[in-house]
């Protein structure tokens, strides 16, 4: 082991590599689902509209809510109105799926021909009657789940500031709607007693729906209320958000949206680590408490269970080191559970670092090393990818998260791999989706032991000499 890994401090690191990660285009494919009064237009080339056919081929036939606005030759070289061609195909949207808001997802092309969409949406909206969103969700951010970070940035300038009825407050709120579903008024009002006094707290990020309402019971359980989600399940039904309300992120890739919600509507953001594991959400809920000063109750004993839930996982995974190659910002928080488990990290590849966002996320990785006494990993920003395929022939990890286009190679050369991109849809937030994260992380190594079992290990290997 070298001086370098056996630090007890962060260490940081900054190469020139490119961005193996798929095009921030593709958070429509989640986003499109999450908020179901929406239609998403990709306004970009043939060649956009072919990787969306590929990355989303299997919702072709369920008539999906999106579609490819193609730009031709004539719109490149400026020889057609950008306006009325918009216009036509927003018209057709409304007249065939009417949705409660469109969404303009601006690409690469756009940014090179420097089409105005902000300039163009207003007067759009205005004149068709339905709210545009615009988002350039392209291919110059870091990684593909940045997508979702500029869609969400945008839509918060969308939220409402005030609103005048009560009751209207509570009607635009779905995840309360959701919560009170059957229920008396008589109980609603003798549990909302039970809420602690604070500040109104929103949530931003965009999780399926049962996480969403985990999260949220999690939070009463402590007393929080949450107003509000940021997206909504509806357009219609988007949290208001005002000067002086907290918000708090659930993904580390949101960084722009926590930069919009403080600088343009004067928002408190809680810098918490992110309930990836049992571990982030216990600190997660703890520093929400502890802002509201709010004494939390049975988290420890809430966390003992779960970890004692997960035994036949970890003893799987215990003493084994993983390598993270970088290529969805969710890379710090996995390592940093993974860590919890009883693993070591030498290296945590990310295509981009925001060290403000992620600072609380950060500190809580190195208080989790030394408390696991293992070294702390270094931290390499934008990698360079033929370095880190060295790196890894010398550390000779257990297994290595990656993206796509490295997997295959990596297998054939007996490395163990996982790709990345499958906890960006995986259900691993809250307490209870842990067990999701070690079911992913340990399916090459349970695949490799099942292989051993059944003698296939000399096979394997004499086929490869092949």
């Amino acid at each position: 082991m070298t001086l370098a890994q056996e630090t007890t401090s962060l260490q940081f690191e900054c190469e020139t590599g490119n961005y193996h990660t798929f095009c921030p285009i593709s958070c429509v494919a989640w986003l499109y689902q999450k908020i179901e009064d929406s239609f998403f237009l990709v306004i970009g080339t043939k060649t956009c509209g072919y990787f969306l056919q590929n990355a989303m081929g299997v919702m072709i036939f369920a008539e999906p809510r999106y579609a490819m606005a193609e730009l031709e030759e004539g719109d490149i070289s400026a020889q057609l109105k950008d306006y009325e061609e918009l216009k036509r195909l927003c018209l057709q949207i409304k007249r065939d799926r009417n949705p409660s808001v469109i969404v303009w997802i601006g690409t690469c092309t756009t940014e090179i021909i420097k089409m105005d969409l902000e300039g163009l949406a207003p007067k759009l909206e205005s004149e068709i009657g339905i709210p545009i969103v615009t988002a350039r969700a392209n291919g110059l951010d870091y990684a593909f789940t940045q997508g979702e970070d500029t869609v969400l940035a945008a839509m918060a300038h969308k939220c409402p500031k005030t609103v005048k009825e009560e009751e209207e407050k509570e009607e635009r709120n779905a995840i309360h709607k959701l919560l009170n579903f059957g229920r008396k008024k008589e109980d609603i009002k003798q549990e909302e007693s039970e809420y602690n006094e604070h500040p109104p707290l929103v949530l931003f990020g965009s999780l399926p729906d049962p996480v969403v309402t985990n999260l949220t019971l999690e939070l009463k359980k402590q007393g929080v209320k949450i107003s509000g989600w940021l997206p909504s399940k509806r357009y219609t039904e988007l949290p208001v958000i005002d000067e002086g309300y907290y918000v708090s992120g659930v993904n580390p890739f949101l960084s722009r949206t926590a930069t919009t919600l403080m600088r343009r509507r004067k928002c408190k953001l809680i810098g918490a680590p992110f309930p990836i594991g049992p571990d982030g959400t216990r600190a997660w809920i703890e520093k929400i408490c502890s802002v509201f000063n709010i004494e939390p109750q049975g988290l420890e004993e809430r966390e003992a269970k779960i970890w004692e839930s997960l035994e036949e996982y970890l003893k799987l995974i215990r003493g084994k080191s993983v390598f993270f190659m970088g290529d969805n910002l969710l890379e710090v928080s996995l390592a940093r559970f993974l860590i919890r488990c009883g693993m070591t990290c030498p290296e945590i590849g990310i295509p981009y670092m925001d060290k403000r966002y992620q600072k609380a996320e950060l500190d809580f990785l190195e208080k989790t090393c030394n408390e696991m006494g293992v070294p702390v990993p270094k931290i390499v920003e934008k990698p360079d990818n033929y370095n880190q395929i060295q790196r890894i022939y010398e550390l000779k990890p257990d297994l290595v998260i990656t993206g796509m286009a490295h997997a295959n190679p990596l297998e054939a050369r007996g490395i163990n791999t996982k790709w990345s991109v499958e906890f960006t849809f995986a259900q691993i937030h809250g307490f209870t989706n842990a067990r999701d994260i070690l079911e992913l992380a340990t399916r090459p190594l349970r695949r490799n032991n099942n292989l051993k079992e059944l003698g296939w290990e000399k096979l394997v290997k004499e086929e490869a000499k092949i």
